[in-house]
């Protein structure tokens, strides 16, 4: 197997952080990518790795042709960084090409300036603004606690909802909207409340098969008809975050569970979990520490599911990038909870079924890694040689794909070839 790009794009501008989703433009048009990217390093608002931006964010949508449809730069009032400025793209309302949404600051004095926040909606194929809606706003916390915001979707009966969120380590304030923009649902969760935080993975996904999306925010599931809690995992020993939540379905059952990997609370265990698709936990590992970084892949000889986490004494974040300090992995058959050790690091990689054997090739290509693709036994395949924005079924293919940037602008779309 080689690799070979399928669409070349280069920005004409430095792109140091690009986060991308992909995009169905409509019938008669290719499939697109909405993107969001700047020449600095995403900025987060935890004080200890917050700076001042030396670039802005800007938004874009290209084809899977190569053909660049419209960008927008959002100017100084929206800081480049993802908690700030969340993308999304759901057709809402039914026509057969989604909507585009992110968060906007109409206060272009102060990036800060909260008040100014909306929830905005364009058009793929155009970029004009045709919505703005104020974001909720809470009762202001820390720098970090404050600006952790999210757009989701998921699906009701085939019937798309859209979710708004707001929180990840105290308090934490979801809404669910219909198609018309007025308030479907509302759910809130207080900081004193018993039970996990957020998660900066949140996944969605039917856990339990009927027709109603599930939210898996953190260690909670939020079935996205009503907004109401389903079950909260470990409610009365776990009040902690994590930074994995991978679900995953047993081929030989069809039953779903749930991968985690914690972050937060340190010192409660087990650190690295899987739960049934009740909550239940199935089994634990690892007594204490800071899990950073992890992944759910079919790496077995039969497609078995492989469980990765990241352990971490800290992590710094700055213009220069993110860094992971005192690096420890732990691998697992994922359905067992049996230790395994492989023939190669699983640090920094991404699991991406690019060949589509039902089998996980591995992508160094989270920011810091070299591109470097091997097989599940660790033969090298080839590079990428860049990072990773975006991985899934981009393209009428038998594979994966992975879109990938480089610092210098240029956007890849990556495939298998025999």
């Amino acid at each position: 197997m080689g690799l070979m790009p399928l669409v070349t794009v280069n920005l004409g501008s430095a792109a140091v952080q690009c986060r991308a989703v992909p995009v169905d433009l409509g019938q008669g048009n290719p499939k697109g990518f909405f993107i969001a990217y700047s020449g600095t390093f995403d900025v987060d608002p935890w004080v200890e790795m917050f700076y001042f931006p030396a670039d802005t964010l800007t938004l874009a949508v290209f084809t899977a042709a190569g053909e660049m449809l419209w960008r927008r730069d959002l100017g100084p009032a929206v800081v480049p960084g993802m908690w700030f400025c969340p993308i999304c793209a759901c057709d809402l309302d039914g026509d057969g090409v989604d909507e585009l949404w992110f968060v906007n600051n109409v206060n272009t004095l102060h990036p800060l300036g909260r008040s100014g926040y909306r929830l905005e909606r364009v058009d793929a194929l155009t970029g004009k603004t045709t919505g703005q809606w104020k974001w909720p706003l809470w009762p202001e916390g820390t720098l970090s606690h404050t600006f952790r915001n999210f757009i989701l979707a998921g699906n009701v009966r085939g019937n798309p909802v859209l979710v708004t969120a707001q929180g990840t380590y105290r308090d934490m304030h979801l809404q669910g909207w219909k198609a018309d923009m007025t308030p479907r649902w509302q759910y809130d969760i207080a900081s004193d409340a018993p039970g996990a935080r957020g998660a900066h993975r949140n996944p969605v996904v039917d856990i339990n098969d009927d027709g109603v999306d599930e939210l898996l925010w953190g260690e909670r599931c939020i079935e996205l008809d009503a907004g109401r809690e389903l079950f909260c995992a470990d409610r009365e020993t776990y009040r902690g975050h994590s930074d994995v939540i991978e679900p995953l379905r047993d081929p030989s059952t069809g039953k779903w569970f749930i991968f985690t990997a914690r972050e937060g609370d340190p010192s409660v265990s087990p650190r690295v979990v899987l739960f049934d698709s009740t909550g239940r936990r199935v089994w634990g590992d690892v007594d204490s520490g800071h899990m950073d970084i992890g992944w759910v892949a079919r790496l077995g000889e039969g497609g078995e599911f492989v469980a990765s986490a990241i352990r971490i004494r800290y992590k710094t974040c700055g213009p220069d990038g993110r860094h992971h300090h005192d690096v420890k992995e732990f691998v697992y058959e994922a359905m067992t909870g049996r230790r395994l050790s492989l023939p190669y690091p699983v640090y920094r990689t991404i699991p991406v079924d690019l060949n589509g054997d039902n089998r996980d090739e591995l992508v160094y290509g989270i920011p810091g890694g070299d591109g470097t693709v091997i097989d599940c036994f660790g033969l090298p395949l080839g590079s990428v040689e860049a990072t990773v924005a975006a991985h899934g079924s981009f393209c009428d293919l038998p594979g994966e794909q992975a879109l990938t940037y480089t610092e210098d602008g240029t956007l890849r779309v990556w495939t298998a070839v025999s």
